[in-house]
């Protein structure tokens, strides 16, 4: 099923209302949303240690569902963090990608993963 082209504004509404409804916007700082992030960025990376690749075949039923869990926990804390500190997530992508594809132009970096200021 293809979420529709407004996915990130639905959930940003949703957030802001589930905030509103607990009273917790005065929690939601954009210093406190960014170290909650990391935290769940670090509970999603828990998942994967140890493991050698990281690959599907090397996950569990449990290790799959944890990952889908933490993952949902890093977006919704990165648009709630977005929403408070005014950043169109989607044009910050968009912007980000077109900077990156001038660092890393693809003729020019193909199959080498050294950064851009290595070349």
């Amino acid at each position: 099923m293809n979420a529709p082209a407004d996915s990130l504004f639905d959930i940003r509404a949703r957030l802001r209302a589930f905030a509103d409804e607990r009273d917790w916007d005065q929690f939601h700082t954009p210093k406190n949303l960014a170290m909650a992030l990391s935290v769940e960025v670090a509970e999603l990376v828990e998942h994967y240690q140890w493991l050698p690749t990281g690959a599907d075949a090397e996950l569990d039923d449990a290790k799959r569902t944890g990952i889908r869990h933490e993952l949902a926990d890093v977006l919704m804390y990165l648009v709630r963090l977005a929403d408070k500190s005014g950043v169109d997530l989607h044009a910050a992508a968009l912007e980000k990608m077109e900077l990156n594809a001038q660092k890393y132009p693809a003729q020019q970096v193909r199959g080498d993963a050294r950064k851009y200021s290595e070349y």
